[in-house]
């Protein structure tokens, strides 16, 4: 297939027979310029459709700005054209294959064998392959990490391109998303614009700036905010209106951000320049990943709502268009466009699905939970793509949506029909420029899909593709799911003791449902039959017979624990989670009872064992309301217990968090105690060389002085011999001779015999001097490198507590933990159909 401005997206699904046609489904491009909405929960195959439709845009040139909150849509870099075993092995998950019992070069082949038959089963050629590689530069970045390319965010606040007076509305806009992503950062969330001193002091000064076609930065801004450049805001002073010392406690707050050596990787990489961030200097498409999954909350709203703002105010600067011209892709939608609240991002992302058509650029929006959207707000979108959904008000939420796109005249009994039977990778299309809704199953992906990428993997991925703005450092891929849709297997290490218990009445064929808006999780059947007896030490008798698989429910929960202290260098992540068999019907937990267990549910079973039976769910379990408060119950929990210990040397700032060995710890003070020392041993030498330097002068000069001296008085002893001759000489040959000149010579010599003298007793106190300064500085050195040897030795402990926002929940819910009954005789027993690996 060439590029041919139709997306291929998957072939038509006969909803009657359930089975998929060979009629591919083609999407106009232009088509998406109204914008797109995803929807599906997890396993309907939302990300392979995405993926897909990711992958027809490259094909057809059209450059793609991807925002991906949980790694998933990294996996558009991982194009292996030649389906080779080696290109996969990489990406494979070891435990997946572990458990497959196969190594990862075997889990390779079968990766490899699967993808060329899922591609050639869809029609989808090698050279296509060839061609998606070929068509765009892929590239990941990361705002707030140096693991990708890096972003910087200076750019956002520098004066837009657009006239002020013509687009006060816009850039006030523009200016107030800013703000209040910028106030969220320092950890004012939840303010008012119109209320919030803050918001309306920043906005002003902003504007002011703006207005001017001047730039700002952090650093202006934060004396702005000290000094602001004008006297008033509204009929009141500033002073009077916000005192100096109030501004000054928000400039610090500001200030702490701009000196934290963890915020320089937000000023230090590219630019948000959207232009180069879509069109590459060749003319290829650019499809950008902003990989923010490694973020807070708060820093993730921050960086969207910037991300926006770029993007509107670049769009603005292009002339219209009716043909696609950029794709703008979120990931998750849940909380950037909530139905109640008003976060930074929501008006920028209203305004983009209201004004963004008539600039060509198309927004995609993918979410799993449509109740937590502002419905209303997707009605502006003309094309609904929508999956298997988790509960029947996610059904009633989403035709409520679509109602809103349609102006009333949804046809709601029909489009409920279609909704109720969706399969696994089977989407509803709804699109405002075609006649009538369409089912159609999604087509294989290109691209390999290994699941969520973390940040570690990202160096690798970038390397994968060619870029090389990114320094690569050693990453792990890991997390591969051969499946074609959003969800990888899940995984569980060390969670359940084995249970042996008598069966008893009451178990049903069906699942029971779970309370509306709680999770449920399948357990894997890791153990075989005879397996199961050997988990329990017993011996497998012969009449045992198996009465099939059964599920009970147990209680499930994880959160990520984040230990953040820029004055301890701490960046350290824990897992905390607990599986309970059996809850207190009050919902009353003692967590402390509980072993903690790290779970990975890359490693749950995606849907329990057909033929297996239930046991019923009673309270709490089967209560939302006592199931949410326990939820919170555990979380706080952790919050109040977590901590971390880290090793500290205050004297030599050198910390480490529980990452790092003791062995290590003591290494890295004595590293930096070595920087020290050098550096005050150097000082000391410096010291002393400058004073037998000087006292070397005094003995140089000296010992030239002696050697003058000597030849004086050499000379002086042959004057005073010579004239004493003479003397006597003139006595024996009548002439008289004055003595008194025969004195003064002698006087002379005597004088130069003390100047000798003088000098050489200078001489040897100067040296005397100089080894005393040498025996000085051994001295000194050697205490420099025992106070030095001791700092280094010195080692205190430090706790550190988690802030509550660094309480991540990561999953909680329901599990269904399976075990096989057996009778052995009469007898009727449960055995373990689940152990998690040692």
């Amino acid at each position: 297939m060439e590029p041919s401005g139709n997306f291929y997206l998957g072939r038509i699904y006969d909803n009657v027979i359930g089975k998929t046609s060979s009629d591919a489904l083609m999407y106009e491009s232009a088509d998406l310029t109204t914008h797109a909405v995803v929807v599906g929960m997890t396993g309907s195959g939302k990300t392979g459709l995405c993926i897909g439709m990711l992958e027809e845009a490259a094909l057809n040139n059209i450059p793609a700005l991807m925002i991906d909150p949980k790694g998933d849509i990294t996996n558009l870099l991982l194009h292996f054209p030649d389906l080779l075993p080696e290109d996969f092995e990489p990406w494979v998950n070891p435990d997946e294959a572990r458990h497959a019992g196969q190594t990862t070069q075997q889990a390779a082949e079968a990766t490899a064998d699967l993808w060329k038959k899922g591609l050639a089963d869809w029609g989808i050629e090698p050279g296509r392959l060839q061609a998606l590689k070929d068509s765009a530069h892929f590239a990941v970045y990361t705002p707030g990490s140096d693991a990708g390319i890096p972003v910087s965010i200076l750019a956002s606040f520098e004066a837009p391109a657009l006239s002020w007076d013509e687009n006060k509305e816009i850039l006030r806009e523009k200016i107030s998303g800013t703000v209040t992503a910028l106030l969220t950062l320092v950890g004012l969330a939840d303010i008012d614009p119109v209320r919030s001193r803050e918001h309306i002091l920043i906005s002003n000064i902003f504007e002011t700036a703006w207005s001017k076609g001047q730039d700002l930065d952090l650093g202006e801004l934060i004396i702005q905010v000290q000094d602001p450049p004008f006297e008033k805001l509204g009929v009141f002073d500033v002073n009077r209106f916000f005192p100096e010392k109030d501004r000054f406690e928000l400039a610090m707050m500001l200030n702490n951000i701009l000196a934290a050596p963890a915020f320089q990787t937000w000023i230090e990489g590219v630019p948000l320049d959207i232009q180069k961030i879509l069109y590459g200097e060749d003319g290829k498409a650019r499809h950008s990943v902003f990989y923010i999954a490694h973020l807070a909350d708060e820093e993730r709203m921050f960086f969207v709502t910037l991300l926006y703002s770029a993007v509107e105010s670049w769009m603005r600067a292009q002339p219209g268009t009716s043909s696609l011209r950029a794709i703008v892709y979120f990931d998750e939608i849940f909380s950037y466009l909530p139905p109640v609240g008003n976060p930074s991002s929501k008006q920028l992302l209203l305004r983009m699905l209201k004004q963004a058509r008539a600039f060509g650029i198309a927004q995609v929006l993918v979410t799993q939970n449509p109740v937590d959207v502002d419905y209303k707000a997707l009605s502006n979108a003309g094309t609904w793509m929508i999956g298997k959904l988790q509960t029947d008000q996610d059904k009633q939420r989403l035709l409520d949506g679509l109602e809103g796109a349609m102006s009333g005249s949804l046809d709601r009994a029909t489009y409920d029909k279609m909704l109720s039977g969706l399969g696994k990778r089977v989407f509803l299309i709804h699109n405002v420029h075609a006649k009538v809704p369409q089912l159609f199953q999604t087509r294989w992906a290109m691209n390999y899909l290994a699941g969520p990428l973390t940040r570690a993997q990202i160096p690798t991925l970038n390397e994968l593709v060619g870029v090389t703005e990114t320094p690569i450092i050693p990453a792990s891929p890991a997390a591969a799911a051969v499946i074609q849709d959003d969800t990888a297997a899940p995984a569980l290490d060390n969670i359940v003791p084995a249970k042996v218990a008598p069966a008893v009445d009451g178990l049903v064929n069906s699942i029971p449902e779970t309370p509306s808006g709680i999770d449920e999780y399948f357990l894997p059947v890791n153990l075989s039959f005879t397996e199961a007896f050997k988990a329990e030490n017993r011996d497998y008798p012969d009449e045992a017979m198996s009465l099939g698989l059964i599920y009970r429910p147990a209680l499930i929960a994880q959160v990520l624990v984040r230990y953040l202290n820029r004055r301890y260098n701490l960046d350290y992540e824990e897992k905390r989670g607990v599986i309970i068999s059996e809850v207190d019907q009050r919902g009353m937990i003692r967590w402390d009872d509980y072993p903690l267990k790290i779970l990975n549910e890359k490693e749950f079973d995606r849907k329990a064992d057909p033929q297996a039976r239930f046991a019923h769910l009673e309270a709490p379990l089967s209560e939302a309301k006592m199931l949410t408060a326990i939820n919170k119950d555990f979380q706080d929990w952790v919050y109040r217990t977590g901590k971390v210990i880290v090793k500290a040397n205050e004297t030599l700032k050198v910390y480490a968090g529980p990452e790092v060995t003791q062995a290590d710890f003591r290494k890295m003070c004595s590293e930096a105690a070595k920087v020290g020392m050098d550096a005050e041993i150097k000082k000391v030498s410096d010291g002393y060389d400058k004073k037998i330097a000087a006292v070397q002068n005094k003995l140089d000069r000296e010992q030239r002085e002696l050697e003058q001296d000597e030849e004086e008085y050499s000379q002086r002893k042959n004057e005073e011999l010579t004239t004493g001759f003479n003397t006597v000489m003139g006595l024996f040959g009548g002439r008289k001779r004055s003595l008194s000149k025969n004195m003064t010579k002698r006087r002379m010599t005597a004088t130069a015999k003390a100047d000798v003298d003088e000098s050489k007793k200078a001489i040897a106190s100067y040296q005397k001097q100089i080894d005393e300064l040498e025996k000085e500085r051994a001295s000194a050195l050697d205490d420099v490198q025992e106070r030095w040897g001791d700092l280094a030795a010195e080692s205190t402990e430090i706790k550190v507590n988690p802030l509550k926002k660094d309480v991540l929940l990561e999953f909680f819910g329901v599990a269904w933990i399976p075990y096989y009954q057996v009778q052995i005789g009469t007898e009727i027993i449960e055995l373990p159909g689940f152990s998690a690996e040692e």
